[in-house]
């Protein structure tokens, strides 16, 4: 069986039995279509290759100087990858095991000030239909540290409206259960009312925010919105399509909220990935007092 194959039945099987997300399988495939371009010219193939050859994979990785976090996932993809081959007695061992991990640098994530997110928040034009739906969905994700991809991936019935919840799909179809503020349900309302019917037209689509052409939002759709916003509220730094996400985490933590409560609104399985953002928060802490403690600086 040749990796092409042997390739189309792992990814299969991460997503039957897995639940892996397209964008996770999409990634998947483009890192070990490149695993089993270097392994070939060498001769060799999943099913042959030692840990001497994946050890030089990882070399060849490092002269390339490729990110270490994407020689992380790297790493990652062909560790299950061969862990999938073992198991399914397609080879007699797991050539990864004893294979070192790039050391990662854990970088913080970037976040708005409370004073840019406002300003970002106030610029859409709540008097036209787009910029009522922009506001609507810019408070949405402050409102709830959504990502991206569930955001743009609601429907008309994910809103409890009596509750003050959004019923959320995430990372392997887990659903979750969210609140949203006064503020973001209020604008919800006014564009499912207003804006909302204009943008459809004639069409009908399940999606709760569309494009001005009536289909269901994209991510890159969004990415556009966020920028065209950003620049209006003056706000300088570099943007990442999770920037209302990181921040709405970092600002519940800066006013005392609980880490586990913050980790279930984000939906994070583990909740050492919750963590990252107490030190978001510290940095944030030791900034204040650098620059206003009159012993400081």
């Amino acid at each position: 069986m040749n990796d092409v194959e042997l390739l189309r039945q792992f990814l299969d099987n991460m997503l039957v039995e897995h639940g892996l997300s397209l964008n996770t399988l999409e990634a998947y495939r483009h890192d070990l279509e490149g695993l089993s371009g270097h392994l070939g010219q060498g001769g060799k193939g999943f099913l042959t290759a030692g840990h001497a050859d994946l050890s030089q994979w990882l070399a060849a990785l490092v002269q390339a100087r490729l990110a270490p976090a994407s020689m992380a996932r790297k790493r990652s993809a062909a560790g299950r990858l061969f862990r999938w081959l073992a198991a399914a007695e397609l080879r007699e061992d797991d050539p990864t095991g004893l294979l070192e991990s790039p050391k990662r640098g854990r970088r913080l994530p970037k976040v708005l000030s409370e004073a840019d997110v406002e300003a970002l928040l106030a610029a859409p034009d709540r008097s036209d239909d787009l910029g009522l739906r922009d506001a609507a969905m810019l408070e949405t994700l402050y409102a709830t540290g959504l990502r991206v991809s569930e955001l743009v991936g609601l429907t008309t019935d994910a809103l409890d409206e009596g509750y003050g919840f959004l019923r959320v799909v995430g990372k392997g179809d887990k659903e979750r259960v969210v609140p949203i503020g006064e503020v973001a349900l209020d604008l919800i309302q006014r564009y499912q009312r207003a804006s909302r019917p204009v943008l459809l037209g004639k069409r009908a689509v399940p999606d709760l925010f569309v494009t001005h052409r009536g289909h269901g939002m994209t991510r890159q759709n969004f990415w556009y919105i966020i920028r065209k916003h950003a620049l209006v509220a003056g706000i300088q730094m570099e943007l990442s399509p999770h920037l209302l996400r990181h921040s709405f985490a970092s600002h519940l933590l800066n006013h005392g909220a609980d880490l586990r409560g913050v980790q279930m609104m984000l939906g994070h399985s583990d909740i050492s990935t919750t963590e990252i953002y107490t030190h978001v928060a510290r940095e944030r802490l030791k900034d204040v007092h650098q620059r206003f403690h009159p012993r400081c600086g």
